[in-house]
C-alpha cells in the first residue's frame, strides 16, 4: 500500500530559516492544549534515547501521539542488553519507561526493522516528525594482522552474549584459557574484566543467561589486563566501577607504581571527579594495604592489572594458527597536553600472551537509511541540537546524535533537548499542519509485506513469562533468548 495519498504536503514549503526559540516549556503546554491538532511522532529506537525522547514529548505536549519502534522483539535497548546483570539498580529506569509506554497516547512497535521493513521516507509520508535514537549498534575494529583468529571478540558482542542479546547467543567464547586481554580502559572493559573474574556464585542471582553462567563457571581464567593506549591520566573508567574491581572478592589488582611517577603534582588542577579517580588508583598503586587487605590480597586467585602506554600492533596466531595466542602491543609516548594528548609509537613492541582478546575501543551506530546524511567517520548523523542537517521534519537523539559517550543520564538530558527542538519547530509552524496517518500507514505497509509488530502489551507477557522462569532459580527473570520461540509465545 503506498504512502503517496498523503503527500500533499512538500518539504519545499519549509522555511530557509528557523525563528529563534520563544518561551518556556509551560508555554509549550498551554499553546498545545488549545491546538486541534494531534501531532504524529515516531521514535525509531526503544533505548534510553528513544524512551527520553518520547517522554518529554508526551509530558510537554498534551494531545501529541509517539510510537516507537523498535527491531528487537522486546524493549530497552542497553538497559536490557548492556548494563551488566550485577548492575540491577541500574536497570530500575525501565519502571519509569514503561509508564511512557502505559500511556494511551504511546505505542510501542517491536520486531520493526526500520531501513528494511519500512524506509524512513515513508515514516515521514505517515508523521509530522520522525526522531531517529537507534543508538550504536557495531563495535570500532581493531584493524590489526590476526583480528579475525578464534579467540578474538569485541567487547560489545561478549557483553550481548551474557546479557541476551539473541545475535549474540551463537558466540561461544571459549575460556580454558589462563590470560585475556581486554584492549580498552572504559567502563564496558571494566564490566567485562569483573565478569569474567567475579565469582559465579555472586552472579547465580542475577539475569545474567543461564548459558553465559555456565561457561564461567567452567572459566579457568585468573588473570586479566585491561591494557589502553595512553597513561592514567586519560583512562576513560569511572570511580564507582574502579571502586568495585578493588573491592572484587577473590582478586587482587596489579599495578606498577612507575606508571604513576609523578602524577600526584599534574592531579592538582584536573577537575573533582577526575582528582578522585586518580587519587584512587594513586593509593592502589602506591600504597601498602592494611593487614586485613594485604590478607585479602595474599589469598586470592584470580588477578586484574592496568598496562599504560600500549597500542594493539597484531594477534599473535597460536603454534597451529588456528587461535589467538598472544598480542603484540607497540610501546607509546604521550605527545601534546589537555584534549590533544596523543599516543605516539616508540618504535618498541612487547608480546603479551594471551588466549582471549576482547576489544572494547568504543561502539560506532550504522547508517540507517540511504535518504539520511551519514557521517562515517563520526559515526553520527550530521544535526543541529538534534535537527538532522537538511532534513526537515527529521530528528535525533542519543549516541547516533553525539556519538558513544556518556552515561544514561547523559543521554536523558541529550534527549529532553532533541525533544524541546521539535517542539520549538511544532510551535512555530515548521512542520507539517495538516493530519497525518501515523501508525495507520504504516501498520498497511508492514501487513502487505509480512512484517508483524510486537506490541506493548506482547512484551508484558514475554515479560512475565521471563520472570517466572526466573523464580525457580532465585534470580530475577530467565531472559527468553531466541526471538522464534518468543514469537510462539506470543501464538505467532
Amino acid at each position: 500500500m503506498a504512502l503517496r495519498c498523503w503527500r500533499w504536503w512538500h518539504w519545499s514549503a519549509w522555511p530557509r530559516t528557523r525563528p529563534p526559540p520563544s518561551g518556556s516549556t509551560q508555554s509549550f503546554r498551554q499553546q498545545f492544549s488549545t491546538q486541534e491538532q494531534t501531532p504524529q511522532i515516531c521514535v525509531v529506537g526503544s533505548g534510553p534515547a528513544g524512551f527520553y525522547t518520547a517522554q518529554h514529548l508526551l509530558k510537554h505536549h498534551s494531545r501529541a501521539r509517539v510510537d516507537i519502534y523498535e527491531k528487537q522483539l522486546v524493549p530497552f535497548g542497553l538497559v536490557r542488553f548492556g548494563v551488566a546483570p550485577d548492575h540491577p539498580e541500574v536497570k530500575n529506569v525501565i519502571n519509569t519507561f514503561t509508564q511512557t509506554a502505559r500511556s494511551d497516547r504511546c505505542a510501542f512497535h517491536g520486531n520493526v526493522v526500520v531501513g528494511r521493513d519500512v524506509t524512513v521516507p515513508e515514516l515521514q509520508e505517515a508523521y509530522h516528525a520522525v526522531v531517529l535514537s537507534y543508538g550504536a549498534e557495531d563495535h570500532r575494529a581493531l584493524e590489526i594482522p590476526g583480528e579475525e583468529l578464534p579467540g578474538v571478540f569485541s567487547a560489545r558482542a561478549f557483553v550481548g552474549w551474557y546479557n541476551g542479546l539473541p545475535e549474540n547467543q551463537e558466540l561461544a567464547p571459549d575460556l580454558s584459557c589462563d590470560t585475556a586481554v581486554i584492549l580498552g580502559q572504559g567502563n564496558v572493559a571494566l564490566d567485562v574484566a569483573r565478569i569474567l573474574l567475579t565469582p559465579p556464585e555472586h552472579l547465580e542471582k542475577t539475569d545474567i543467561t543461564e548459558a553465559a553462567l555456565g561457561a564461567l563457571r567452567q572459566s579457568r581464567v585468573k588473570t586479566v589486563w585491561i591494557v589502553g593506549r595512553r597513561g592514567p591520566l586519560q583512562v576513560a573508567f569511572t570511580i564507582k566501577e574502579l571502586r568495585e574491581m578493588i573491592q572484587l572478592p577473590g582478586t587482587r589488582p596489579i599495578l606498577d607504581p612507575a606508571d604513576f611517577l609523578g602524577l600526584q603534582d599534574r592531579i592538582k588542577e584536573v577537575p573533582r571527579p577526575r582528582k578522585r579517580l586518580m587519587e584512587l588508583l594513586l593509593r592502589t598503586a602506591t600504597e601498602k594495604p592494611g593487614a586485613e587487605e594485604a590478607a585479602r590480597r595474599a589469598s586470592a586467585s584470580r588477578a586484574w592489572g592496568l598496562r599504560f602506554s600500549r597500542s594493539p600492533q597484531q594477534v599473535l596466531p597460536s603454534a597451529d594458527g588456528r587461535r589467538a595466542a598472544g598480542i603484540r602491543l607497540a610501546v607509546t609516548r604521550l605527545e601534546g597536553v589537555g584534549e590533544a594528548t596523543r599516543a605516539v609509537p616508540t618504535g618498541d613492541v612487547e608480546d603479551l600472551p594471551c588466549g582471549l582478546v576482547l576489544s572494547s575501543i568504543g561502539y560506532k551506530s550504522r547508517p540507517i537509511d540511504p535518504s539520511v546524511p551519514f557521517d562515517l567517520k563520526l559515526g553520527v548523523i550530521p544535526n543541529t541540537e538534534g535537527r538532522v542537517v537538511d532534513m526537515p521534519g527529521l530528528y535525533c537523539s542519543g549516541w547516533v546524535k553525539r556519538g558513544p559517550t556518556g552515561v544514561i543520564t547523559t543521554t536523558m538530558t541529550d534527549s529532553f533537548l532533541t525533544g524541546q527542538m521539535l517542539l520549538q519547530d511544532l510551535k512555530a509552524g515548521l512542520l507539517p499542519s495538516g493530519p497525518r496517518p501515523g501508525y495507520a500507514a504504516i501498520k498497511a505497509l508492514l501487513s502487505s509485506r509480512g512484517v508483524w509488530p510486537i506490541s506493548f502489551s506482547d512484551w508484558e507477557k514475554l515479560d512475565a513469562e521471563e520472570v517466572s522462569r526466573g523464580q525457580g532459580a532465585g534470580k530475577p527473570r530467565e531472559k527468553l533468548l531466541d526471538p522464534q520461540e518468543m514469537l510462539r509465545l506470543l501464538g505467532r
